[in-house]
């Protein structure tokens, strides 16, 4: 993505604003690292990566 991040609406579309498949990929990679959490099968789908929001979303459902 060639967007400055910090001007990036937590609620935008991420993939409208250049984020592929592959780089989702690595998007979740790193939160799994950085967090200690893991994804399950259910959350891998494009909607959970699609904006800030829902990252973020996913993130605390994962670090009940």
């Amino acid at each position: 993505m060639s967007v400055d991040p910090t001007a990036v609406d937590a609620d935008a579309d991420l993939y409208e604003l250049g984020l592929t498949s592959h780089a989702s990929v690595n998007v979740m990679l790193a939160l799994e690292d950085e967090f200690d959490i893991e994804f399950p099968d259910e959350a891998l789908k494009k909607s959970t990566f699609a904006s800030i929001n829902n990252i973020e979303a996913a993130i605390n459902d994962l670090m009940k």
